[in-house]
């Protein structure tokens, strides 16, 4: 049994997810104030889908 493939966009919208959630409860542990640390946390988990998106994914090349 395998897990069933994911689409590449769907695997960027989790990474962007995660690593915003952990940016927002970071901001949250040193003092930043909510509105702040939602801002902030948005801005990076847009920016980073737009760049494991782009560069994450592996091009197949064929073996010689």
């Amino acid at each position: 049994m395998h897990l069933p493939a994911f689409s590449h966009g769907v695997t960027s919208f989790l990474w962007a997810l995660g690593f915003a959630v952990f940016i927002w409860l970071g901001g949250m542990s040193v003092g930043m104030s909510r509105a702040t640390a939602v801002v902030v946390a948005a801005v990076a988990g847009c920016a980073i889908f737009l760049y494991v998106r782009i560069y994450g994914e592996d091009d197949p090349r064929r073996p010689w």
